[in-house]
């Protein structure tokens, strides 16, 4: 009973930060330079792949890298995956298991916080004619100029929650199963980006076989950063 009480809980929340994603996403419609919000999310994802360059070029951590890279702190559009969600919300907290929700319902959250700290970052970036030629320099202002200590601090503890959702998930033989059991029924039933996004994650933690020396680099890499970009020093730019 526990357990149904969790999932309708994650439910009602998974569905409140779809509504929010897309709202965010709808709201850029009008945008008359609507080029430069994926042109920021193309800078910072080269910036991560400066960052994690030792963790892809691992066998052992790439196939994670790359999925945090694509799937969550990176330029994919998610917009076809979020729709998917908003339809079957109901569905899933019957029949999916309260940690794969659970890993949805965080990925939507990273989501959602990334695409309203985007927002403030190509406005501040405006101010100073920055977002069409992003610099480091002009990234670092930008980002200082936002603020959002709070939001940045949240953003990598939820990569952390992320990544020990999927570490734990690798290690319930049921639902490597019931993942290969949905793969046709979802991509028939227009489910696809939802359950191509799982799989991955699955597949990706479950090759890495134990998750806590990935995340821990990760946190501390980011954390660090994130406290030298506020305090202003010169902090080195990985993007070549």
């Amino acid at each position: 009973m526990d357990e149904d009480l969790d999932k309708e809980a994650i439910g009602h929340e998974l569905a409140a930060c779809i509504a929010e994603a897309r709202e965010l996403r709808a709201a850029r419609s009008s945008d008359p330079e609507p080029e430069d919000y994926p042109r920021l999310k193309e800078w910072q994802a080269a910036r991560l792949a400066g960052t994690y360059a030792d963790l892809l070029a691992s066998p052992r951590h790439k196939p994670a890298a790359e999925f945090f890279l694509s799937d969550l702190y990176g330029p994919k559009d998610f917009r076809s995956r979020d729709e998917e969600l908003a339809r079957v919300v109901p569905i899933m907290v019957h029949v999916l298991p309260a940690k794969a929700l659970q890993t949805l319902l965080e990925a939507v959250k990273m989501d959602t916080l990334s695409e309203s700290l985007d927002t403030a970052m190509v406005l501040s970036l405006r101010k100073t004619g920055s977002s069409k030629a992003i610099d480091w320099p002009a990234y670092i202002a930008a980002y200082r100029t936002c603020g959002r200590r709070k939001d940045r601090e949240l953003q990598i503890a939820l990569i952390d929650k992320i990544g020990k959702t999927l570490d734990r998930l690798t290690r319930m033989p049921l639902i490597h199963f019931s993942l290969k059991l949905m793969s046709g029924p979802a991509h028939l039933s227009g489910l696809g980006a939802l359950h191509s996004f799982l799989q991955r994650g699955f597949d990706a933690f479950s090759a890495m076989k134990g998750a806590d020396e990935f995340l821990a680099i990760i946190t501390e890499r980011e954390t660090a950063l994130m406290k030298e970009l506020f305090a202003g020093t010169n902090a080195s730019c990985p993007v070549s």
